[in-house]
């Protein structure tokens, strides 16, 4: 009976655990397939944008609203970069994004563009794109060493894509 218990504890607390590494509660993919997003897929990434100054404003305001800073780096030829962007506009999914972060797309062309952006949190080369920098309030890379997790997003379910994101929330 005490072997039980006690299995009962420890089984209790690595779930606990497992639950708070995981962030926010992600919610339901709203779509079941990647193919159902609604089409032409976005083109999110502006060349001629100062995106220094735009992560510096959207730095502002995350730290100003508690929220964590989202940087998408990325490219418009890139079908990855622009699947990932069509996801995030989905209702469900942006209220989520809204929610916890506040977004930024940069473009960092065939990985040779403001790639002084990702330095500035130790990323010195980019190994695909998206690349998504995720930074908490202290200016802390909170996802390092997964930045480029979502870089072969068309291969993933929706419902992964969801969880991805909700895994680096409180």
């Amino acid at each position: 009976m005490r072997v039980a218990l006690r299995l009962t504890a420890v089984a209790t607390a690595l779930f606990a655990m497992a639950t708070a590494a995981v962030g926010a509660h992600a919610p339901s993919a709203p779509i079941s397939s990647l193919v159902e997003l609604p089409t032409p897929l976005p083109a999110p990434y502006d060349s001629s944008a100062d995106a220094a100054r735009q992560v510096a404003a959207a730095k502002a305001r995350a730290r100003a609203s508690g929220k964590l800073l989202l940087i998408d780096l990325g490219g418009n030829w890139c079908p990855d970069c622009r699947i990932l962007a069509g996801f995030m506009q989905l209702p469900t999914i942006a209220a989520f994004i809204d929610a916890h972060y506040v977004v930024v797309m940069v473009d960092a062309g065939h990985m040779d563009r403001n790639l002084d952006i990702p330095a500035r949190w130790g990323v010195n080369s980019l190994v695909g794109v998206p690349s998504v920098l995720i930074v908490d309030r202290h200016d802390h890379l909170v996802n390092a060493g997964h930045t480029a997790a979502l870089d072969d997003a068309r291969s993933m379910s929706p419902q992964a894509l969801t969880d991805w994101l909700a895994r680096w929330t409180p």
